[in-house]
């Protein structure tokens, strides 16, 4: 009959708890941006859907393919921060750019846009862009560790 005791052993003795220990510190390593993918998710989700919770896409169905088209975007970039965040960081410099855009797109894409489309899109794109500022100020800052 097999031993099924409840003991703690401790693994100090273990022959691969160095290897251990690096594997562990590497994917810990690669996630300490951690908090940055979620929001830029919803960012991106929120951009996507906000012609119909602002109530203009009939209006202006140009600003809404536009929101439609950057929103989807910008919830793909938080997806692949979450599932590879390596690859991912370096896409951080075109989210802001994206963030820019944001910003700036009520005015180019549509001729009089109102209150309503202008603040949308700044408050999110100013979202985006310190998103994105922010989590290149990060991949920065561990290339020079490195």
């Amino acid at each position: 009959m097999a031993d099924v005791s409840r003991h703690r052993s401790d693994i100090t003795h273990h022959p691969d708890v160095t290897e251990m220990r690096e594997r562990y510190a590497r994917m810990v390593g690669a996630r300490d941006v951690v908090f940055v993918d979620g929001p830029v998710l919803l960012a991106g989700l929120y951009f996507a859907i906000s012609p119909w919770v602002v109530h203009f896409s009939g209006a202006r169905p140009d600003l809404t393919v536009n929101n439609l088209i950057l929103g989807i975007g910008v919830a793909l970039l938080g997806i692949g921060l979450t599932t590879a965040p390596r690859r991912m960081y370096s896409l951080c410099w075109a989210m802001s750019a994206i963030g820019v855009w944001m910003i700036i797109s009520p005015w180019v894409v549509t001729r009089f846009p109102d209150a309503g489309m202008i603040w949308n899109n700044v408050v999110v794109g100013a979202i985006t862009c310190v998103l994105g500022l922010f989590a290149a100020g990060v991949l920065m800052r561990r290339s020079r560790e490195a």
